[in-house]
Parts: C-alpha cells; sequence; structure tokens
C-alpha cells in the first residue's frame, strides 16, 4: 500500500503523466486483443467479435487519455475520475464476458483477462489516490 501511496503523491504533482501511462496501457491492450490474442485461436478460445470490441473500447480510452495528455485540461482532476470510472466498467464487462463464456474459452483466456484486470484495478487506485492526493494539496 505504501507504493501505491509513493505513486500517487508523485502523480498528484504530475497527473499528465498518469494520463500517458493510461493511454500506453490501454494502446497496448488494444494491440493486444486485436493482433495476438485474435489471432491464436488455439490459445485464447474468446470470441474473436468478443475480443474486436474489447479491443476497440481500449483504443478509445487511449486516445481519451491521450488527449487529455495532450491537452492538460485545467479540471484534469475531473477527466481522470471519468477515465477511472471507465477504467472499472471496463473491468465488470471483462468479468461478465468471462462468465458467459466459461464453457467456451481456455486457461490462456482466464490468465490473460485477470492479469489485464488486476493490472488496471492497480491502476484504478492509483488514480483514485492521485484525485485524493490532489484534492488536499489545493486545500
Amino acid at each position: 500500500m505504501r507504493t501505491f501511496t509513493i505513486i500517487a503523491e508523485y502523480f498528484a504533482s504530475h497527473p499528465r503523466m498518469l494520463f500517458a501511462a493510461d493511454a500506453v496501457g490501454a494502446a497496448v491492450t488494444a494491440f493486444l486483443l486485436y493482433g495476438v490474442l485474435r489471432n491464436c485461436p488455439d490459445f485464447f478460445a474468446m470470441p474473436p467479435n468478443i475480443l474486436c470490441y474489447l479491443s476497440l473500447t481500449a483504443a478509445l480510452f487511449s486516445v481519451y487519455s491521450f488527449c487529455c495528455f495532450a491537452i492538460m485540461p485545467v479540471r484534469w482532476s475531473y477527466y481522470l475520475r471519468i477515465i477511472s470510472i471507465a477504467n472499472v466498467l471496463y473491468c465488470l464487462v471483462t468479468l461478465v464476458l468471462l462468465i458467459l463464456y466459461r464453457q467456451h474459452i481456455t486457461t490462456w483466456d482466464v490468465a490473460y483477462f485477470l492479469g489485464e484486470i488486476a493490472v488496471i484495478v492497480s491502476l484504478v487506485f492509483v488514480e483514485r489516490q492521485t484525485i485524493a492526493k490532489a484534492s488536499a494539496m489545493q486545500e
């Protein structure tokens, strides 16, 4: 937990870098889903159309975060809150898909998506702490 606090303190002073990290992470996710998982049906059995939708969602998140990085709005915490909520919703949708397709997916699917969820939840935790630290610094 201490590590997350240190990271949040850094990002509270450098919020632009948090948007950059979010943008790069979402771009990597989009690439992995569309470019790797979709093209390896022997290992990953999640339906290709589902992988395309998840990839498109990740790509949109990446564009959003990159725009926030480039523009750096004055009320950045508001925009960070939006992407944080979007990330949580993405994780929930992913969990629902794992449950819905549990009869068809492989252990590789489960490992990839649970790993992805763990990374995103960690990011959301840092985003929420960063918002709280920034609010405390302004008071």
